[in-house]
């Protein structure tokens, strides 16, 4: 981990996190979490990743964004989940990637 991982607050050394979202081979997207997003997009292409996407290979990376800690990532994640498919295709047109 590179110290562009890290983030140093109040003397605290916190861990960053993203949430990302891919588009599965179906055209569906999925959302989800890690601390290295490269490696978990690997993971997905090879069938190790969620068993949402092992059937729906290859993904590709739409969108990804930093947050400071597992907490915050997973309440963003649901947070993406609950507003639905509309609210998704913006981010990822905003994000542009």
């Amino acid at each position: 981990m590179t110290m562009m991982d890290y983030r140093v607050m109040e003397g605290l050394v916190l861990s960053i996190w993203y949430v990302y979202i891919l588009e599965c081979v179906d055209g569906t997207l999925y959302t989800g979490i890690a601390k290295d997003v490269a490696s978990r997009v690997k993971q997905h292409n090879h069938g190790k990743g969620a068993k949402y996407t092992r059937g729906r290979i290859p993904v590709q990376l739409v969108y990804q964004e930093a947050v400071e800690c597992h907490g915050d990532a997973l309440r963003r994640e649901m947070q993406i989940k609950r507003k639905g498919l509309l609210y998704k295709q913006g981010l990822i047109r905003e994000a542009g990637l």
